[in-house]
């Protein structure tokens, strides 16, 4: 294992986090907090409590999880779509490092920028409601599956993407509706009996009912389920991955 070679890649891309600190850290966590205003403060008190956790703390994991998915996808995709673009990438797929080495330094890197925003979101949280962690550990596993499982998507979507507005594609249009669609706000118990049905067709669900079980013993599908569905989902990209590599998709010119 050349952990010289992953280590700078990984360092370069946490020292990209720096130099766009305001897009990658302030700009996500003012806009959770603004959800907090909008739907925990303004909204929230309307609603009784779901499953006995008050409305604002409900909603904590949703959001946490929004942040985590989007962004573990758009920093990773960016991450390998950017020295695709400016050709570095030939510089570094002819170094002495193997294909599952440069996977790891960049996905790694995206899903540390990930967990650090999502300790940062909860960590605000706190400044607007009350909430317990009831399994602090299975919350930190659900937590590091999902970051590292959704940037190595935004790695696949990096290398697929041939432009800037196909990097963008997923996330806007695909990932961060399935999520709104998948829990965020509301239990699924709260839907007629047809949308609950169609809603278990969503796979983000299995992601926020697991987290939000970590934090309130509450969820919508069972914990095993969430936790079979990421590793699943992890499984999948994986299996994407190697096959970019082994072909040479999009990364022979």
């Amino acid at each position: 294992m050349n952990w010289y070679a992953i280590l700078a890649i990984y360092r370069y891309e946490m020292s990209r986090t720096r130099r766009t600190l305001l897009q990658s850290i302030v700009a996500p966590v003012i806009s959770t907090a603004l959800y907090f205003v909008v739907f925990g403060a303004a909204i929230g008190h309307r609603f009784n409590e779901i499953g006995g956790v008050p409305y604002g703390a409900f909603i904590v994991p949703g959001l946490t999880m929004l942040s985590v998915l989007t962004h573990s996808v758009s920093n990773a995709a960016f991450g390998i779509y950017f020295p695709r673009f400016t050709r570095n990438i030939y510089e570094i797929l002819s170094a002495p490092i193997s294909h599952f080495e440069v996977t790891l330094a960049f996905v790694g890197a995206a899903a540390t920028k990930s967990l650090f925003l999502a300790a940062i979101i909860l960590i605000t949280a706190r400044l607007f409601v009350p909430y317990e962690i009831a399994h602090p550990v299975w919350m930190l596993c659900f937590l590091a599956l999902t970051a590292l499982t959704f940037s190595l998507l935004g790695f696949i979507i990096g290398i697929w993407a041939d432009n800037f507005e196909k990097l963008q594609f997923v996330p806007m249009l695909i990932l961060t509706p399935l999520t709104f669609l998948g829990g965020t706000f509301y239990s699924i118990d709260m839907l007629p009996e047809f949308w609950q049905k169609l809603t278990l067709l969503n796979p983000v669900l299995y992601l926020i009912s697991g987290f939000r079980w970590s934090f309130f013993d509450l969820a919508d599908v069972n914990v095993w389920l969430s936790l079979g569905m990421t590793l699943l989902f992890l499984s999948v990209f994986l299996g994407v991955a190697a096959w970019i590599f082994k072909t040479g998709y999009r990364l022979r010119p």
